[in-house]
C-alpha cells in the first residue's frame, strides 16, 4: 500500500533581527581585524598618515592652551573610561533593583567587562608606543592601540541607548541622548588625538572594535529575550 509522502514542518524563519546583526558583524570584523594588522605590522602608509595628523594637532594643542584645558577636563572626568564605568554600574544597579531585570543588568556588567579585558589584552598583545613630544601637553601609561577611552564610551553609550530605544521613550528625550551619546563617543576620540595621547588609529579602533562589541552583545541580549 502506498504511503502518501508528507513533508517535514518548514523551520521557522529566523527573527528578522538575526540578519542585520549578521551583516553588521560581517562588515565590522574585517576592517577591524585589517586596522589591527596593519597597526600591528607598522604599515608605513597608515603610520606617516598617523605622524601628519598628530604633529598638526599637537602643533595646535600647544598654541591654544585654553582649548586644551577644556579637552583635559574632558577627557580625564567627563568620558574618562572609569566614569563611563560607573555610568554602567548605576544603570545596572537600577536595572536590577527598580525594574527587577537581573538579567540584563548582568548582560550589562559582563559585557563591559568583556569589552575591558579585550581592549586591555589588545593592547599588550600589538604594544603600540604612544606618540612622544618635546614640549607634551597631556600624558597617558600602557600602549596605544586601541584607544580605551575611544572604545569604553563607543560600548558603554552604545549599549544604554539600546537599552533607552528597547523600552520606548519620548522623541524629544531620545534625540537629547542619542545627540550627547554621539558627541561623547566622537569628542572623547578628538580630545585623545589633540592631545597628543593617542595616534588617530587608535580611536578609529577603539570605535570599530566597540561598534562590533555592542552589535555582538546586542545579538546576545536579544537570542535571550526576543
Amino acid at each position: 500500500m502506498h504511503t502518501p509522502h508528507v513533508d517535514s514542518p518548514p523551520r521557522p524563519p529566523r527573527p528578522p533581527h538575526h540578519r542585520p546583526a549578521a551583516r553588521f558583524v560581517g562588515v565590522l570584523a574585517p576592517f577591524s581585524v585589517l586596522l589591527l594588522a596593519l597597526v600591528a605590522v607598522e604599515w608605513r602608509p597608515l603610520t606617516e598618515a598617523d605622524g601628519d595628523i598628530s604633529r598638526t594637532t599637537h602643533r595646535w594643542a600647544v598654541a591654544e592652551p585654553g582649548l586644551t584645558q577644556v579637552c583635559r577636563i574632558l577627557t580625564d572626568w567627563v568620558w574618562d573610561p572609569w566614569t563611563m564605568r560607573l555610568l554602567c554600574g548605576a544603570v545596572a544597579l537600577l536595572l536590577a533593583l527598580r525594574y527587577a531585570a537581573r538579567w540584563t543588568a548582568w548582560w550589562l556588567v559582563v559585557t563591559c567587562a568583556a569589552a575591558t579585558a579585550l581592549q586591555q589584552g589588545l593592547k599588550a598583545a600589538v604594544g603600540r608606543a604612544r606618540p612622544v613630544w618635546p614640549d607634551p601637553v597631556d600624558s597617558a601609561h600602557y600602549a596605544a592601540f586601541p584607544s580605551g577611552h575611544a572604545m569604553t564610551a563607543t560600548v558603554v553609550l552604545g549599549l544604554l541607548l539600546w537599552l533607552l530605544h528597547r523600552r520606548g521613550v519620548g522623541r524629544v528625550l531620545w534625540h537629547t541622548v542619542l545627540t550627547l551619546a554621539v558627541v561623547s563617543v566622537i569628542g572623547v576620540g578628538l580630545t585623545r588625538v589633540w592631545l597628543g595621547v593617542h595616534w588617530p588609529t587608535d580611536v578609529v579602533g577603539g570605535w570599530l572594535l566597540g561598534t562590533l562589541v555592542v552589535t555582538v552583545a546586542v545579538w546576545a541580549h536579544r537570542r535571550r529575550h526576543p
